[in-house]
């Protein structure tokens, strides 16, 4: 997918100088009464301790502040997985904006997603309050792509999951369906573990790890534009060579009480933060 049409040298000029107007207008951070409301959503007692133990290393409030997210946005994420983001965005955008949740297919061949969908809709509904308008879509390329109605969102966000698609090798597929949910302008946030720039990137990524170089070029063939990266989520500590990749840290910890100490000491994966516009 081309970022700009082949049309005569009068349209490219007009669709370059719209896209640049798009990237440099997109909101830089909410305002203050969206900051109030959305550190209302995280401090909210729906969460558990466990997942707020993560702020720490996740930093919901400076990421998706950074990001430019505002309450009446209409904000895709997607895989949400066990719903972390999830219990921010939902009662976050609950009353001024929309959230779409694409998850991993219900009818899925594979049964781990077939069991995470299950996990996720029980999740919504045991707590209707906070999650009753949350709308559940479904990505699972090449049959299911559509996260939301073509060009409504505002904003997609993905955290953690590019190292999985291209093991899956659906990365195309996926961001062509971002980009197709997404207005034009709209903002494209990616979190990803980042890996060491020095080390060749496996296609595969099975470290876990993928180079923001080439996440960027990767986002970018699809058609976005980087607008901004941030170093909030990067940590010094994590030298990306370990013996289970990025699972050997926490919170997944694979190696169990193996130099467990030593672990946690380095903490949660460097990461990038990445935003791009369409």
């Amino acid at each position: 997918m081309q970022p700009f049409p082949q049309h005569n040298k009068g349209s490219i000029f007009v669709t370059l100088s719209f896209t640049l107007l798009a990237a440099f207008s997109a909101p830089a951070i909410a305002n203050d009464s969206t900051d109030a409301k959305l550190q209302q959503a995280i401090a909210g007692d729906h969460r558990s301790a466990k997942n707020s133990a993560r702020d720490q290393y996740r930093k919901p409030q400076e990421t998706l502040s950074w990001l430019g997210i505002k309450d009446d946005m209409t904000v895709v994420e997607i895989t949400p997985g066990g719903g972390w983001y999830s219990e921010i965005l939902a009662p976050y955008l609950k009353e001024n904006g929309t959230f779409y949740a694409a998850g991993f297919d219900a009818e899925s061949k594979t049964r781990y997603f077939r069991k995470a969908a299950k996990a996720f809709k029980e999740k919504l509904a045991a707590n209707p309050a906070v999650y009753d308008n949350v709308k559940v879509t479904e990505l699972a390329p090449p049959s299911k792509t559509n996260i939301a109605p073509a060009g409504s969102a505002d904003m997609v966000l993905t955290f953690r999951n590019v190292h999985n698609w291209m093991s899956a090798g659906n990365s195309d597929a996926i961001l062509a369906a971002m980009y197709t949910a997404l207005k034009p302008g709209g903002i494209l946030g990616v979190i990803e573990h980042r890996g060491n720039p020095e080390v060749k990137q496996s296609p595969k990524a099975k470290s876990g790890y993928v180079n923001e170089a080439y996440t960027i070029a990767m986002v970018e063939k699809a058609g976005f534009k980087l607008v901004e990266k941030s170093e909030l989520l990067a940590n010094s500590k994590d030298n990306r060579e370990h013996p289970q990749g990025v699972w050997t840290l926490p919170p997944r910890l694979k190696l169990g009480k193996v130099n467990k100490e030593k672990y946690l000491s380095i903490g949660e994966s460097d990461r990038m933060l990445l935003k791009f516009v369409k």
